[in-house]
Parts: C-alpha cells; sequence; structure tokens
C-alpha cells in the first residue's frame, strides 16, 4: 500500500466480526491504517494477534487476517473499542476511549458474549476508569459477560514475547472453556 491509500483509509470502517452466542468477543484498541485499508483487524504483519491466537489454542492453525470471519466458527469474534482508524493507539484521546467503552457496553449487552477480553490493558482501564486495572480476569462484568484484559499484540508492545502473551491468552481459552459458575453442570 503506497502511504497515499494508507491515509485515505482513515475516514474507514473496520466492520466487527460478531454474532450471537460467542465465547470470546476480542476487542482492539483502534483499527490500524492497513488494517482499514484492507477491512482486516490486525491486519499489520508485526501484529501479534493471529500468530497468538492460534499458540494459545484457540484455533487450530494461524489464521490470515483476511480469514477472520473463520473465528465465528469457533464461537470467537473481533471489535474495537474505538472505530476510528489511526497511524497509532496513541494518537486516540482519552475521551474517544471512554466514549468507546460506552459503545462497547452497549454491543456486549446486546451480543452477550460469555467473556470480553480487551487486548490492551491501557486502553481498557481509561475506556472503563479501572485505573489500576491488571492483565488478566477483571471484577467488571457487562451484565453475565465476563472481562478479561490482554496484553497489546502489537508489534511495539515489546514487554510480551509471542510465547508469553500466547500464555495468558491460554488462560483466557481455559476459562471461556469452563462452565460459568452459575450454568448448569
Amino acid at each position: 500500500m503506497t502511504p497515499e491509500e494508507l491515509q485515505a483509509a482513515r475516514d474507514r470502517v473496520v466492520p466487527d466480526v460478531v454474532a450471537g452466542g460467542l465465547r470470546v468477543l476480542f476487542c482492539g484498541i483502534n483499527p490500524g491504517l492497513l488494517s482499514a485499508a484492507t477491512g482486516h483487524h490486525f491486519a499489520r504483519p508485526g501484529n501479534r494477534f493471529w500468530p497468538v491466537l492460534h499458540l494459545s489454542g484457540f484455533t487450530p492453525r494461524r489464521l490470515a487476517p483476511a480469514e477472520q470471519e473463520e473465528l465465528l466458527a469457533y464461537r470467537l469474534g473481533i471489535t474495537n473499542v474505538v472505530a476510528r482508524p489511526t497511524a497509532r493507539a496513541d494518537e486516540l484521546t482519552a475521551q474517544e476511549l471512554v466514549e468507546g467503552g460506552r459503545i462497547l457496553t452497549a454491543k456486549v449487552e446486546r451480543l452477550r458474549p460469555q467473556w470480553l477480553a480487551v487486548v490492551g490493558v491501557t486502553a481498557y482501564r481509561t475506556a472503563f476508569g479501572e485505573r489500576k486495572a491488571l492483565i488478566g480476569p477483571q471484577e467488571r462484568t457487562i451484565g453475565r459477560t465476563r472481562i478479561w484484559a490482554l496484553p497489546n499484540p502489537s508489534g511495539l508492545n515489546a514487554h510480551w514475547t509471542a510465547e508469553t502473551m500466547a500464555a495468558e491468552f491460554a488462560r483466557l481459552r481455559a476459562a471461556a472453556e469452563s462452565p460459568a459458575p452459575d450454568d448448569d453442570a
């Protein structure tokens, strides 16, 4: 893609990959310009979302961003906190993240996934006003939907390797495969 094509993508919306009855609704911070240009979530080659999703056991093979609709067969989906594409997540304002948190809450109330997994604990903290949130399961719920904060899979997040990130995603996978405490056994 040319720089001009990427800049033109700033006005595009990347459609959610969602359905009712999801085990996990993964939630990115916002689409990057390449994702907006292609219409595929986590499209940047350095982003580790797709490899980590496979390494953690959520998918039987590594999916390409263009195969994102296949997630629905595994009862997985993808959305974003903020719909506006940017070159970098730090271009978003705190106000956009808070408003995105409100929109996301309404979406989760409508779709009722078992888990909402926000990939980016800093964005989760801002969007939901949980300043001290850490990676892992959260106390907050949205209706019966439980929330898990995951590390940001961006290649810029050097604090996490693909392997350590996959281990955290696998913890979520195990929780999503367990019956909910109030489910009939």
